[in-house]
């Protein structure tokens, strides 16, 4: 066991400084990449990161264990330092949970040294968790699909949206598939968001029968594109997923679609690139749109 590395990283007063504890132990193998790579890698996109977790409850991917099992904590772990702020979420059987709630770096940095390789930000901000302020749309590619065409479903969706006066951010996943998030203005419910979300997706698949489809069950889905639009959470822009070749979770700008390649984004890859293009999703919070078009389309379609 290797001795725990100290980082500093900067704060809203000053540096915090950050203890990594077995720096040296692989955390992708097949890589060669410590937990002190994947603290480093976080910091290195910074930017990026904070601002797609920053005021969101955010739930925690971590990994564990010389087997890097993986589970997800929503509740703040114990021993958290003052400085981790929290916010309270109605949890699925009706208690509260106390989730975590980035609002600077060390945060990140901190989770990660937890193990955590993967944010799932609520698409909330801390300040109203009952009114959304994104639409999640991930577009998941069926057997006898790949990742070409959840890039042709995307630029559908993105005309569909510009029809809708509205604007969407691609993503990959971090795997085959692709996350398009729409910043709506924080004045519905999520009822309202998940009709708005229903009727979006239902009208993608009435123009693309072939291409896509909403079918909960897997084995009617065919070979064709997943379009989900009931994740409550995805996870974030620049995530590391669960997978040997520490693929992560990647903004991309629409004209990449056609060209891109998941395989090429990885924690390896991603400093670099991002240091280039800087953060393709600092815009999402420039401006935000109304769901009126999408609640017009549900109404007409009886959603």
């Amino acid at each position: 066991m290797s001795e725990p590395v100290e980082l500093l990283v900067d704060g809203p007063d000053g540096p915090r400084a950050v203890r990594v504890s077995n720096p040296e132990r692989l955390s992708f193998p097949a890589l060669g990449v410590t937990k002190l790579d994947v603290v480093r890698y976080f910091l290195a996109v910074g930017h990026g990161i904070l601002g797609a977790v920053r005021d969101r409850p955010t739930m925690l991917e971590r990994r564990q264990g010389e087997r890097g099992e993986v589970f997800f904590q929503r509740r703040v772990p114990r021993g958290a330092p003052p400085w981790v702020t929290s916010a309270r979420l109605a949890g699925p059987d009706g208690s509260e949970l106390d989730v975590v709630c980035p609002r600077e770096l060390a945060v990140v940095a901190w989770a990660a040294n937890l193990g955590t390789v993967a944010f799932h930000p609520w698409p909330v901000r801390r300040a109203d968790v009952h009114r959304p302020d994104q639409l999640l749309i991930d577009l998941d590619p069926q057997p006898g699909t790949g990742f070409s065409d959840a890039s042709r479903v995307a630029i559908e969706l993105r005309g569909l949206l510009a029809e809708l006066g509205m604007v969407g951010f691609p993503k990959t996943s971090g795997g085959r598939g692709l996350h398009v998030i729409v910043p709506i203005e924080p004045r519905r419910t999520w009822t309202d968001a998940r009709r708005a979300l229903l009727a979006l997706g239902r009208e993608l698949v009435r123009r693309m029968p072939t291409q896509t489809t909403m079918e909960w069950r897997k084995r009617d889905r065919g070979a064709r594109v997943f379009v989900d639009c009931n994740p409550q959470t995805v996870a974030s822009a620049y995530s590391i997923r669960d997978s040997p070749r520490a693929l992560v979770s990647a903004p991309l700008a629409w004209d990449e679609l056609s060209g891109a390649s998941p395989e090429d984004l990885d924690v390896t890859t991603m400093p670099a690139r991002y240091a280039r293009v800087g953060d393709l999703h600092a815009g999402l919070g420039d401006r935000s749109f109304g769901l009126e078009p999408l609640l017009e389309l549900a109404d007409r379609d009886g959603g």
